[in-house]
């Protein structure tokens, strides 16, 4: 129940996709857990934070800035409304690419309330003016509105009310550092094991009254790419196939069958990244291959091949990026059950690179 953010790439709608179209944000309403207790998973970022949001209500002071960075779909909008009722305090939510001139946040930050929570998603898409105008918000708790133009121009400065700023950002390398020295509390997100995500299915079952044995919910967890919101979407479709397929109850096998209908294999990977590998091994002979000619033979744009297919590829092993294209590894000819040629050697002519 841990999920959250969109993503800025380019992608298609899928099963397996993490980012939120409105029926996950409609379901997660409800599903998102309340206070820290019920959040599952990222027990290091749970403890810290803990101790943070504690010291600031024994101290009776606003929460230091928060910074939340990971994948889409883990739990940092969760998070920040956590934050928020921990302290007793309102949240207001906004995003990066909503504030493009310094006068938007300006607008934002001036009709806070004390010890309120701004919650800034995608906050590494935020322009420079607003950027620049943030760090004297979180330092000084004061901005400068400027009035007129040109040398008649003045700022006037304005003070603000103590607040907490929880930021939330899927590429946390694109932050400016004096952006990212004024949070006083910076925690990344994991990926989740799959006994975590067997726990989130099972609450989220509960939940939306789908009654659900161990085996399906470990069936649903295993394909859920270690992400939640993956795993509350699969849990859904698995829920429509076995109401209307069987009985209502969610076993291994009825998962699996479902899971089948929608084209999401045992180790997670949808149509899209078979299509990748497929092609990658059986055009190619495993590569090397570059990026632009497996993208055409797939036909897919390269930015969705590169941006939605390869990250969780290369994050399962079964793909590698090397300077000299796209290979596959020995665990994409083996998921895929081909025989790799003579040739393909557990580098995958990465050897040759180096004259081997």
């Amino acid at each position: 129940m841990n999920w959250d953010d969109t993503t800025d790439s380019p992608a298609p709608e899928r099963l397996v996709g993490a980012s939120a179209d409105g029926e996950d944000q409609a379901v997660e309403a409800a599903l998102r857990p309340k206070d820290l207790g019920e959040f599952i998973g990222q027990e290091k970022v749970r403890e810290q934070l803990d101790l943070v949001l504690r010291a600031a209500r024994a101290r009776g002071a606003t929460a230091d800035h928060v910074l939340l960075s990971g994948a889409p779909g883990l739990g940092k909008t969760t998070l920040s409304m956590i934050i928020a009722a921990e302290m007793g305090a309102p949240i207001r939510i906004t995003s990066g690419p909503a504030i493009q001139h310094a006068g938007d946040l300006a607008a934002i930050l001036s009709s806070l309330q004390e010890g309120e929570v701004l919650f800034l998603d995608e906050i590494h898409r935020m322009s420079r003016p607003a950027e620049e105008m943030l760090y004297m918000a979180m330092e000084d708790f004061r901005v400068d509105v400027i009035v007129g133009k040109g040398p008649g121009a003045t700022a006037i400065p304005l003070e603000l009310p103590p607040f907490t700023l929880v930021g939330a950002t899927t590429r946390a390398g694109l932050l400016p550092p004096p952006l990212r020295d004024r949070f006083g509390f910076t925690a990344h997100m994991e990926f989740y094991e799959p006994a975590e995500l067997e726990r989130v299915v099972h609450r989220s079952a509960h939940l939306l009254d789908v009654e659900i044995d161990t085996d399906g919910a470990a069936e649903i967890a295993g394909r859920s790419r270690g992400t939640p919101r993956i795993a509350n979407r699969l849990l859904r479709r698995v829920r429509d196939y076995a109401q209307v397929k069987a009985d209502g109850i969610v076993t291994r096998e009825i998962a699996a069958a479902a899971l089948a209908v929608y084209e999401v294999d045992a180790r997670g990977l949808d149509r899209l990244d078979r299509a990748v590998l497929q092609a990658l091994l059986k055009l190619f002979g495993g590569g090397p291959v570059g990026l632009s000619t497996l993208a055409v033979a797939v036909g897919e744009e390269r930015e969705t091949v590169e941006e939605v297919a390869e990250p969780f590829l290369v994050r399962e092993g079964l793909l590698a990026r090397t300077p000299r294209g796209r290979v596959a590894t020995p665990a994409a000819w083996a998921h895929l059950g081909l025989t790799p040629p003579r040739s393909a050697s557990a580098g995958n002519g990465q050897q040759d690179l180096f004259g081997g």
